[in-house]
């Protein structure tokens, strides 16, 4: 049951919970605070107003109402409240670059703005069945045929981020439409307690850099019933240089997602300064991805105890413009490339010019359907940098299904070409120590190509043991 009372321009929500117990929730209408929700207005300034008035006030609901389009530059969230974008409503970024001013990295501008963000939060949560939409088309170049064109970017980049949240505790995002991010979507850093469910996020396929969720240096996340389209990744686990005050990445539990993504759908890394542990993947469904699931450290930082359960992985070949060669699993531990990219003094730690790989240790496979143009690779630069990875029932139906052609295995990013040449197989093993595989099974497609390799690949590898591998 629900009860709506207006008292003196706050409107009191009364909710009947299932307990049987009356809750009071106020309702702070943006329209109060001079939103105009026409499209073309820029809406921020009644958008911060409205929650900024509901904050002080305690907390509550600030309410996107329905059948209106706000679109606005940057606001800032705040403790206690509720952004609820209701039905039949749009949130849209303002399309114009000179709004974005405030780096979603600290003093690394080269990596794009702040859109909608907050930092040391306490209890928020964006809810509701309307949508938030990132214009991302228009921060973009012209389209080419696999993605959009870059513009070019030395030390600033204007594209903005969607969301992004730093140092808080106790956030939930539910049942909400997100789309069209032109950076990073939901970027979540060092968090505790964190709640996401039920969302939509559609990204366009063709926009770089677009990754979905990005959980950074953040503790206790749950990530649930999930549908994702990214052109970059859909859910990534990372520990950035920029924020290394935060500490590890851990306790994270993802289930019942499906996802498509140009790169990588699950990945760990690449930026890893931290420790990522103790995350479990499962019960979901990756489809006409570039890459299905990747571990790729790339920096000091460890990844250990992470389970992958109960999911269907089905991959493709696309362009080099993207990482990754439909590999339905890749694990890997190679040293970052050195060079100029435009944020090249915070890839590696303060004043080197090089840096170091941390170890990839007790990573479990278990009941994963695996379809795709390549195989599985796990490689490093030695066998110590990743060791202990466990296959049990990982089945494998390599085909023919895209015009692109058969290059190996795609390493980057790392010191060299990036790619090493070779068939595929099911399993590419490479310098990796005690690897486990178990009641798994190979086929391969009906034609049969020269291109085509063997069920496993290994070399230098130390400690295999493969135990009923059907083929």
């Amino acid at each position: 049951m629900k009860r709506v009372i207006d008292v003196f321009g706050v409107v009191l929500l009364f909710v009947l919970c299932s307990c049987g117990h009356i809750h009071t929730i106020s309702v702070y209408n943006v329209l109060d605070y001079g939103a105009k929700g026409d499209g073309i207005t820029d809406d921020a300034v009644a958008i911060q107003s409205a929650i900024e008035a509901c904050s002080k006030a305690g907390g509550g609901r600030v309410l996107l109402p329905s059948g209106y389009t706000f679109m606005a530059g940057p606001f800032s969230l705040a403790s206690r409240v509720d952004l609820h974008i209701a039905v039949n409503t749009v949130l849209i970024a303002n399309p114009d670059e000179s709004v974005y001013t405030k780096s979603a990295f600290k003093e690394n501008r080269g990596e794009g703005m702040l859109w909608i963000s907050g930092e040391k939060l306490r209890g928020l949560t964006i809810s509701g069945q309307g949508e938030i939409n990132g214009n991302g088309v228009s921060f973009m170049g012209e389209e080419l045929e696999d993605s959009y064109e870059l513009k070019p970017v030395h030390e600033f980049n204007p594209r903005p981020h969607l969301l992004t949240l730093i140092g808080c505790e106790n956030i939930r995002i539910c049942d909400l439409q997100i789309k069209n991010s032109a950076y990073w979507t939901v970027h979540l850093i060092g968090y505790n307690d964190v709640v996401i469910r039920g969302i939509t996020l559609l990204n366009n396929l063709k926009v770089r850099n677009g990754d979905s969720i990005d959980i950074d240096h953040s503790r206790n996340v749950r990530i649930s019933d999930c549908y994702i389209e990214s052109g970059d990744d859909c859910i990534c686990l990372k520990n950035r240089r920029e924020y290394d005050e935060y500490g590890p990445c851990e306790n994270i539990v993802v289930t019942n997602c499906t996802m498509t993504s140009r790169s990588c759908a699950i990945k760990i890394g690449s930026e890893n300064v931290d420790r990522i542990s103790h995350v479990t993947f499962d019960n979901c469904i990756i489809r006409d991805s570039n890459r299905g699931i990747g571990i790729q450290n790339r920096d000091e930082g460890t990844v250990s105890n992470i389970v992958f359960s109960n999911m269907i992985v089905d991959c493709k070949y696309y362009s080099d413009v993207w990482w990754g060669k439909a590999e339905p699993i890749y694990v890997t531990a190679y040293r970052r490339a050195k060079g100029d990219h435009k944020d090249a003094g915070w890839r590696f730690p303060k004043g080197a010019m090089e840096g170091e790989v941390g170890r990839v240790s007790n990573i479990f496979f278990s009941n994963i359907k695996c379809e795709s143009e390549n195989g599985i690779f796990v490689g490093a630069e030695t066998p110590e940098k990743v060791k202990d990875i466990f296959f049990d029932q990982v089945d494998i139906l390599i085909y023919k299904r895209s015009l692109y052609e058969n290059t190996g295995y795609d390493i980057r990013p790392c010191e060299g070409e990036g790619f090493i040449r070779a068939k595929t197989s099911a399993f590419y093993l490479t310098n990796v120590s005690d690897i486990t595989i178990r009641n798994s099974s190979v086929r391969w497609g009906d034609t049969t190509l020269p291109s085509f390799g063997k069920a496993i690949e290994k070399q230098n590898v130390k400690g295999l043991v493969v135990n009923n591998l059907q083929e």
